[in-house]
């Protein structure tokens, strides 16, 4: 598996510190289901971050797509992903939540998706429902980047 820039992928893109192979690659190849709200957000992030908008679909619960579609996932420019933030995740019997910033980049602008996002479990799987937007919130200046450069905030992408 290779990156849009046809770079190879080693640590998977959802930040969990695992390989992709071992981490959400099995997810995505549907062989393996997530086994938390969590496990099934980051593995979300990583279909974003790699273009993989079939598995977005797949588990998007069908009552909360509100007419979502492949093409509409698809169509004009994607952002450039950068790093998923999971802030808290909770699971409680057949619903679970977890909030989240996601980092990316457009015409060189760095923003966040900031989300509550609620998940179901029906027939053994977790699907995504629905979220609630917030307002980024932006690392101070010498904070590590969120890009995970290694680098300052202030001296990389802010």
């Amino acid at each position: 598996m290779t990156t849009a820039n046809n770079l190879p992928i080693t640590m998977c893109p959802c930040g969990s510190g695992l390989n992709y192979q071992k981490c959400c690659e099995p997810l995505h190849l549907y062989t393996t289901v997530a086994s938390s709200p969590e496990k099934l957000m980051r593995s979300r992030f990583c279909a974003f971050y790699l273009g993989k908008f079939n598995y977005l679909i797949d588990t998007h619960h069908h009552a909360h797509l509100n007419g979502l579609t492949l093409e509409d996932l698809c169509e004009g420019q994607q952002p450039h992903w950068l790093a998923l933030e999971v802030i808290t995740s909770a699971e409680k019997g057949l619903t679970g939540s977890v909030t989240f910033q996601a980092w990316y980049k457009t015409d060189n602008k760095l923003d966040a998706i900031h989300e509550s996002s609620d998940f179901i479990k029906e027939d053994g799987r977790w699907y995504y429902t629905e979220g609630q937007q917030h307002l980024a919130i932006f690392p101070k200046r010498n904070a590590p980047c969120v890009c995970g450069s290694q680098k300052k905030f202030k001296q990389c992408c802010l």
